[in-house]
């Protein structure tokens, strides 16, 4: 089945803020906010147990019961596994993305057993029958740093392969890696084997950083047939304005590219939602974005920037400021 049938269109939501990211975020903003997304027309929902120590997939869950659960895809994450135990709030605190998710303990399990214990308590949380995708999550130097590689051996010799049976085995429809970094992503594509379906790549292929991808990743993608799931279109909300980049305070340089294509976007009457959408959008392995949102009102917003018509001088203009890289497909090139 091509990802395009799966994933019941282009744009997609994304659910870490139902997690409680940065915020504790009230039940009925959350339950509100995927219900929005569901009037939208957006069909397709990702999540992972990271997100808040299982509050997000719980979330997600609550939200879609009584729909027809053929009219909507899920993907959801292997890596981390949620316990009942409980973990102490002062270590909770030094998550400062998902300090107020649920307290219970999440630890790292990349074996074969935890990611079928990990895709067996997401069907539990999320109340569905089955996994559309599962993303093996953050194998990457953000998370382990210069231990990456030997958690990414752990991976490949379990959860790779776990996958790569249940795929086969018709429990999940595809898999792949669920990664900020472009190297795990450029390390699997070298490898005969286990066979990835699906990508999501979180962050780096935007308005504004896309060059790493673009050079080492996409061409490769592409040419296998396979696919890139954006997260994070938006920088982490630097692109509209927000005060983090990658999960972090803005930096100077950010903010000053961020006004500097914003100047142009006014100019044009183009919204930047709709600029980082579409760009991401724009290139060919490239089957889905998933803006994350915790307000009903920024799904009209999401849906409005998918839909919006941006005129051909905005992107050339985009192009001569040398604000994209000259190699990146954009929406006039089609």
């Amino acid at each position: 089945m091509a990802l395009q049938d799966i994933l019941h269109g282009r744009i997609g939501f994304g659910s870490a803020p139902l997690g409680n990211m940065f915020r504790a975020i009230p039940e009925a903003e959350a339950q509100a906010t995927v219900a929005a997304a569901w009037d939208s027309g957006i069909r397709f929902f990702d999540t992972a147990p990271f997100y808040g120590a299982g509050l997000a997939e719980i979330r997600l869950g609550q939200a879609l019961a009584g729909r027809n659960r053929a009219d909507y895809a899920i993907s959801t994450k292997v890596g981390r596994v949620v316990l009942d135990e409980v973990e102490d709030s002062v270590l909770r605190e030094k998550d400062r993305v998902f300090s107020h998710g649920r307290p219970n303990r999440v630890v790292n399990d990349y074996s074969h057993d935890g990611t079928l214990r990990s895709i067996e308590d997401s069907l539990k949380r999320l109340g569905t029958d089955h996994i559309d995708l599962a993303f093996v999550h953050d194998v990457a130097q953000d998370f382990y740093g210069d231990e990456w590689l030997s958690v990414f051996e752990t991976a490949r010799k379990g959860a790779f392969r776990a996958l790569d049976r249940l795929r086969d085995e018709g429990v999940i429809k595809g898999w792949g890696l669920g990664v900020n970094r472009v190297e795990p992503i450029e390390l699997l594509l070298g490898l005969e084997e286990p066979r990835p379906d699906v990508f999501l790549l979180a962050g780096r292929y935007t308005l504004l950083d896309h060059d790493r991808a673009l050079q080492r990743v996409m061409p490769q993608v592409a040419e296998k047939g396979l696919g890139i799931v954006v997260g994070g279109p938006y920088s982490s909300g630097a692109l509209v304005g927000g005060p983090n980049f990658e999960y972090a305070p803005i930096t100077p340089a950010i903010r000053d590219k961020v006004q500097w294509i914003k100047s142009i976007a006014d100019r044009h009457g183009v919204s930047m939602k709709a600029a980082g959408q579409q760009f991401s959008l724009a290139h060919p392995a490239v089957v889905a974005v998933i803006p994350g949102a915790s307000k009903p009102d920024r799904i009209a917003e999401d849906q409005a920037a998918f839909d919006e018509v941006i005129p051909d001088a905005f992107w050339r203009d985009l192009r001569q400021a040398g604000l994209v890289n000259a190699d990146a497909p954009l929406p006039i090139d089609r």
